[in-house]
């Protein structure tokens, strides 16, 4: 009897844009993890923290090296399967600690080359859906492959209340098609290794 095969572990780094400790997209980062250890098998899913990364300074950069913030990010980076990005709006766009974060780990040899990706966002209005198409600019550049469905816009202010006051996601609907998301960050991770 053969055994069955059995899916690798694809190493999932979250990035969120967020620095603050309740934000939405933060949860939505949080509750992805959750999802992975309820439901999705092969799939695990890391925080990469980027508060720590200075704002990118090609100064800083000495004997082809990186400071130590920076050395320790671009490694979980390389190191990852793919990526799930939390990306809050701000001012229609990417907001500045992810796009620094993209800067960092870009320079030299760029860590995220050839890689899939998913984007989650929370917000006002279009539910952070212009950070997340803008950021879809940034990928192509830095050679980022999207998943291009199911897309995940919270509109965070709207009822019935989506987020806790710690951020934490509370919406049922909305933890299903984060999960959603997530399969299809894992099928395509699947396939493009296939290649």
């Amino acid at each position: 009897m053969e055994a069955a095969a059995v899916k690798p572990v694809l190493r999932v780094a979250a990035i969120c844009g967020s620095l603050r400790k309740a934000s939405f997209n933060r949860g939505l980062l949080r509750a992805a993890a959750e999802v992975c250890e309820d439901s999705v098998p092969g799939l695990r899913v890391d925080h990469l923290d980027i508060s720590d990364l200075p704002i990118i300074n090609t100064d800083l950069e000495t004997d082809g090296g990186f400071p130590p913030a920076v050395e320790a990010f671009r490694a979980k980076v390389s190191q990852a399967d793919c990526f799930l990005f939390g990306a809050p709006e701000y001012n229609y766009s990417i907001a500045t600690p992810l796009k620094n974060a993209l800067d960092w780990a870009s320079r030299g040899k760029n860590c995220w080359a050839d890689k899939p990706a998913a984007i989650v966002s929370a917000g006002g209005g279009f539910g952070g859906g212009r950070s997340q198409y803008h950021l879809r600019q940034v990928g192509v550049f830095l050679d980022l492959h999207f998943i291009n469905k199911p897309e995940l816009f919270v509109q965070a202010f709207q009822q019935p209340p989506k987020f806790d006051s710690d951020g934490n996601l509370i919406d049922d609907q909305i933890r299903e098609r984060l999960k959603q998301v997530l399969l299809s960050l894992q099928a395509f991770t699947l396939r493009l290794q296939k290649d």
